[in-house]
C-alpha cells in the first residue's frame, strides 16, 4: 500500500475574523490558488489514489475537496475523524488498517500527526516527526499495516516543486 501524506494548505489565523474556532479555519484565497496548483502537479505525476481521506477540519476538508476536483476523484473523497489533530499516531495507524485493500491512499490533515504516523511508519519506534509544509506531500510505501512491517519513504516533496510539477 502506498500512502501519500498531504499537509491542509495556508489556512486563515486562528484570531480571523468570523473564525470562532481552530475547526472552523478555511484556506486563505492565496491558499486554494496554491493547492489548485499543486493538485496538477500530481496530475503531472499521474499519481492516482483509491481512497482520498481527509480531516473533518474546514482547512483540510478544502484542501481535499480543491485536490478531488483537479483529479476528477470527487466519489473517493471520505471523512475520518481520526486524521483531526487531536489524535493520536496510533488511532490513526489502526484506522488505515482497515483500508487494507486499497493501493494508493492520500491523506489530508494535520502536523504534527502527519509527520509523526509517516515517521512512526518508517520507525516502527521513535516518533520523530517528518516535516511537512503547508500544501507538502510525501509518499511512503507499506506491506502490513496490522504488523510490525517498516514503511520504505519513496520521495517528498515540498509545496513549491509540486505546484512546479504543474508547469
Amino acid at each position: 500500500m502506498e500512502l501519500y501524506f498531504m499537509r491542509h494548505g495556508i489556512a486563515a489565523p486562528e484570531d480571523s475574523p468570523g473564525v470562532d474556532s481552530d475547526g472552523e479555519r478555511p484556506l486563505t484565497p492565496k491558499g486554494i490558488k496554491r493547492m489548485r496548483k499543486a493538485a496538477k502537479g500530481l496530475l503531472s505525476l499521474r499519481v492516482s489514489f483509491d481512497r482520498i481521506l481527509t480531516s473533518p477540519l474546514l482547512r483540510a476538508r478544502q484542501t481535499a475537496q480543491v485536490v478531488t476536483e483537479v483529479l476528477g476523484a470527487e466519489e473517493r473523497l471520505q471523512e475520518i475523524p481520526e486524521l483531526a489533530p487531536e489524535r493520536s499516531v496510533q488511532e490513526l495507524v489502526a484506522r488505515l488498517a482497515d483500508y487494507g485493500e486499497e493501493k494508493r491512499i492520500l491523506l489530508v490533515g494535520h502536523q504534527p500527526l502527519l509527520g509523526e504516523t509517516a515517521s512512526f511508519l518508517l520507525s516502527r519506534s521513535k516518533i520523530t516527526g517528518i516535516p511537512l509544509k503547508e500544501g507538502g506531500l510525501c509518499c511512503i510505501e507499506i506491506d502490513d499495516l496490522r504488523s510490525d512491517t517498516v514503511a520504505v519513504l519513496h520521495w517528498m516533496l515540498s509545496p513549491k516543486q509540486l505546484q512546479l510539477l504543474a508547469e
